[in-house]
């Protein structure tokens, strides 16, 4: 078990003066079977009123609008999490089993469905169906599909944008965490079994001294359902351990963006982001 603190600030530069901005920020981590969450805390400037609920897929969410004029706009997140490993542990389910179940569940039979994102390439398509043919077990076909996407998609800064789709990622054979997941997540859903992404923040150094700060990154991994939910980082190819936080849950990115908004003015915006995470135990 790892104690990490992290701090994820971020938020808008523009041009101009702005007469208002109405935003949602999801980046404070909530405690279950993996993490326990010992602190949270949002700041922002200007300041103002902020409304905390949890959204549809159980992630929270900070509402607020800034309704005086401003320039920039300044939102600091800070977390202290006790994060345990989460192997993966196959259940002993069958195919025709898993559709049953599935299909009695809302949480996973939402996560059948393709979005924009996630619809996979014909070579993925082939690539999935190919592997689950291979498998008795829904759940062990899952992980060597993730472990495959894995190892065909190259992580590289650059190469695509907050809005390319897993198709885009795939032709390209490279992306950033958020493309492999996508391209992951189009592959699971193709051959039946429910997948849904996960947001949150990986500490990069597995061996990291304790009181360290490091530079970090908003991460993405998957979640699949076969009798259970299982999770796996298909970027680096490892299982969920104890660097990684669990801040969000959806059925693509568009469901667990850090931070969006809309604002009154006609002037352009810059998005800035900027995360620290330190080991503490």
């Amino acid at each position: 078990m790892k104690r990490l603190r992290i701090e994820h600030a971020t938020g808008f530069g523009y041009e101009g003066e702005v007469s208002a901005s109405y935003n949602e920020a999801r980046m404070l981590p909530s405690t279950n079977d993996g993490q326990f969450v010992l602190s949270s805390s949002l700041e922002i400037d200007p300041s103002t009123a902020v409304n905390a609920y949890v959204d549809y897929f159980g992630t929270k969410v900070s509402a607020f609008d800034v309704l005086s004029p401003h320039r920039e706009l300044s939102i600091t997140a800070r977390s202290l999490v006790e994060v345990r490993p989460r192997p993966i542990q196959h259940a002993d389910l069958l195919w025709d089993r898993l559709a049953l179940e599935a299909a009695r569940s809302i949480e996973a039979v939402e996560q059948l469905a393709q979005s924009a994102r996630t619809a996979p390439h014909p070579e993925v398509v082939d690539l999935a169906r190919s592997i689950a043919g291979a498998h008795a077990h829904p759940g062990r076909a899952a992980h060597e599909i993730a472990m495959a996407v894995g190892d065909a998609v190259e992580y590289m800064q650059g190469v695509t944008g907050v809005h390319s789709t897993a198709r885009e990622a795939w032709e390209a054979r490279k992306g950033v965490c958020q493309d492999i997941a996508h391209v992951t997540l189009g592959a699971l859903r193709e051959v039946g079994i429910p997948a849904r992404y996960v947001s949150g923040y990986l500490h990069p150094h597995p061996d990291a001294a304790i009181g360290e700060a490091v530079a970090g990154e908003s991460h993405a991994w998957v979640e699949w359902f076969a009798g259970d939910w299982q999770g796996f980082d298909p970027t680096n190819n490892i299982e969920i351990g104890d660097r990684h936080v669990l801040v969000g849950r959806g059925r693509d990115y568009s469901d667990v963006a850090p931070l969006r908004g809309v604002y009154a003015g006609p002037f352009k915006s810059t998005l800035h982001v900027k995360v620290t995470i330190t080991r503490e135990a």
